[in-house]
């Protein structure tokens, strides 16, 4: 029988602390009254046109230059179209294939000596606005009574890395998190706070025979917002 090995990938929604939202002047306010942040181009009123926040685009850039990646000499926004009471435009403004920045590396330190994770790219993008369950199980969308929509984060910049598989254990995805963490506040542009939601990660976990390139089955874990839980739920996965 073959040995098996984890394989696990990881995908980091990173909110970026600019003063304005990335398309439009509505300015941003943690804890603000709910839905008064926002204008006609973050409500998507009929012939409203967005306009990128540079600010932004700086930052994210400069997150790129500090992930080892190259910076595109164009960059391409794209409309991810899908349908949720969250996003008023029934589309989110994104990049994909031709992002801000890609192919970059991050050497995180451990007991057998420095890991490379691969970065595949860093991009822009607007967040959606917030779902509020009210009743049910604990302020969840299950059995919850009704649910509201608060606007007021819609539209707020936000960079999403992705790395390469390349991580082995739930200790190397904390490290690698805590490592990334400390470099996006150091930076100065994001406070990366995950109780707030400024930090939000994804895990994609399978595993493989040790020593294959095959890429197996995957196990998703969504939105995990402490470094215990997300290396408890990889555990777990593996």
């Amino acid at each position: 029988m073959p040995e098996w090995e984890p394989v696990v990938g990881l995908e980091i929604h990173v909110h970026l602390k600019t003063r304005t939202k990335m398309f439009c002047r509505c300015e941003l306010e943690y804890g603000a009254r709910e839905n008064t942040r926002t204008c006609p181009v973050c409500l998507a009123h009929p012939g409203s046109l967005p306009v990128p926040n540079e600010r932004a685009v700086e930052w994210t850039i400069k997150l790129g230059l500090a992930l080892g990646c190259e910076i595109a000499p164009r960059a391409v926004f794209h409309r991810k179209n899908y349908f949720y009471r969250d996003l008023p435009k029934g589309y989110q403004i994104s990049q994909y294939d031709e992002p801000l920045c890609l192919d970059g590396r991050v050497l995180v330190p451990g007991p057998e000596g420095d890991l490379e994770v691969g970065i595949v790219r860093a991009h822009l993008e607007e967040d959606a606005a917030k779902s509020v369950h009210v009743g049910g199980a604990g302020g969840r969308s299950v059995r919850a009574e009704y649910s509201l929509v608060d606007h007021n984060r819609g539209g707020t910049p936000l960079v999403e890395i992705v790395t390469r598989p390349d991580l082995r254990s739930a200790d190397d995805a904390k490290r690698f998190l805590q490592l990334l963490r400390q470099t996006i506040v150091e930076l100065g542009i994001s406070d990366a706070e995950m109780e707030k939601g400024s930090l939000r990660v994804d895990a994609n976990v399978s595993v493989r025979p040790q020593g294959s390139d095959e890429l197996r089955t995957r196990w998703e874990l969504k939105n995990m917002n402490s470094f215990n839980f997300i290396a408890r739920g990889i555990e777990q996965a593996i």
